[in-house]
C-alpha cells in the first residue's frame, strides 16, 4: 500500500504529530544557481517528491516555477523552507512566512524550519530570540499554514531552550550529517526526543567520496560511494537531503533500497575519523577548510 507521495512504508516517516514525508528529500541549495528550475524539474521527472528549500537559497521561485510546470497536484509534493537569520523574532517570522508562500506559489506549507539558532556567532540573547522566534512558528502551526515546524542547525543545547516553554515540539532537527561527521550526539539526542533527524550535505565533501572505507564498502555491495553515504543515514533512519545535477545521480540517490548494509559496515562508517565537514558550526566562526 503506497501512500500520498507513491511509496512504500520503508520509504517514509511520520513525524511526531502525524504528519507523512519521505525518506528521501532533494536539496534545492544552489540547484538555481543557472538562474532556471531545470535542475529541479528534472528531479520531480527523476521521482523526487520532497524538495528542501530555503529563504536563503533564492529557489523558492524556481520550486514553484517546477512544480507548477510539473503538472503534479500540490498535494503530491512535500515541501519544506526555513526562515534565515535576518529573519529570527516575533515580529519578523510572520513576515518572511508570508514572503516564503508568494515565493513558492502556495497557500500553505507542510514543514517550516528555524535555519540557525544564533543570528551570529557570539549573539549573546539567543536563547530569548530563539523562544520569541518559536512562539511564532508555533502560531503558524496552530493556524494550519503549516503542517509541521522544526529546526536546522540546533545542537541538545539550542534544542532544550526551546523544549522548555514550547507547546508545539519540534518535529525535525536538519544538520550536517554524513561519514566523517556524524553528530553522534545530536542524533542520540534527538532521537530520545522523538525528533526526526535529516542530514544536509549527506554526501559530505569530495574527500568523503574518496575516503578508502567509503570506497571499499561501495565496492563490496555493488553501489556508488554516494549511494553508501546515503544509505549509512537511511538506515540509521535519518532522512537525506542530496543534491545532483545529472539525472543519472538523481536516481542513483533515490535508489536505496535495493541493498541493505551490515550492522559492521554501518559501526565503522560511524566511526571513520572527521572527513568532509563544511567548517560549519552554530556557535563559531565558519572554519574555512
Amino acid at each position: 500500500m503506497k501512500n500520498r507521495y507513491g511509496l512504500n512504508k520503508a520509504e517514509h516517516y511520520i513525524l511526531n504529530n502525524g504528519v507523512e514525508l519521505p525518506a528521501i528529500a532533494f536539496g534545492t541549495y544552489k540547484a538555481a544557481d543557472g538562474k532556471s528550475a531545470d535542475v529541479i524539474r528534472t528531479a520531480i521527472e527523476a521521482g523526487y517528491r520532497y524538495f528542501d528549500t530555503a529563504s536563503f537559497y533564492g529557489t523558492e521561485t524556481y520550486l514553484a516555477q517546477a512544480v507548477r510546470e510539473s503538472g503534479i497536484s500540490r498535494d503530491e509534493i512535500f515541501i519544506a523552507s526555513k526562515l534565515w537569520k535576518t529573519e529570527m523574532g516575533y515580529e519578523n517570522v510572520k513576515d518572511a512566512f508570508e514572503r516564503t508562500l508568494e515565493n513558492l506559489n502556495t497557500d500553505y506549507l507542510d514543514l517550516y524550519l528555524i535555519h540557525w539558532p544564533l543570528p551570529e556567532p557570539g549573539y549573546k540573547d539567543w536563547k530569548q530570540l530563539d523562544r520569541e522566534t518559536w512562539k511564532a512558528m508555533e502560531e503558524l502551526y496552530q493556524t494550519g499554514k503549516v503542517r509541521a515546524i522544526g529546526l536546522s542547525n540546533f545542537l541538545p543545547h539550542h534544542i532544550e531552550n526551546i523544549l522548555k516553554d514550547c507547546t508545539v515540539r519540534p518535529a525535525v532537527n536538519q544538520i550536517e550529517y554524513h561519514p566523517g561527521y556524524s553528530q553522534e550526539a545530536v542524533v542520540q539526542y534527538c532521537k530520545e526526543r522523538d525528533i526526526i533527524v535529516q542530514a544536509w550535505s549527506p554526501i559530505g565533501r569530495q574527500r568523503v567520496l574518496e575516503e578508502p572505507l567509503v570506497l571499499e564498502t561501495a565496492e563490496k555491495y555493488g553501489v556508488t560511494p554516494a549511494q553508501i553515504c546515503l544509505k549509512f543515514a537511511v538506515q540509521r533512519e535519518i532522512i537525506p537531503l542530496p543534491k545532483s545535477s545529472s539525472i543519472k545521480r538523481m536516481k542513483e540517490n533515490l535508489d536505496l533500497y535495493s541493498f541493505e548494509m551490515e550492522q559492521e559496515d554501518i559501526w565503522r562508517l560511524a566511526t571513520m575519523p572527521q572527513a568532509g565537514w563544511s567548517g560549519e558550526h552554530p556557535d563559531r566562526e565558519r572554519v574555512r577548510i
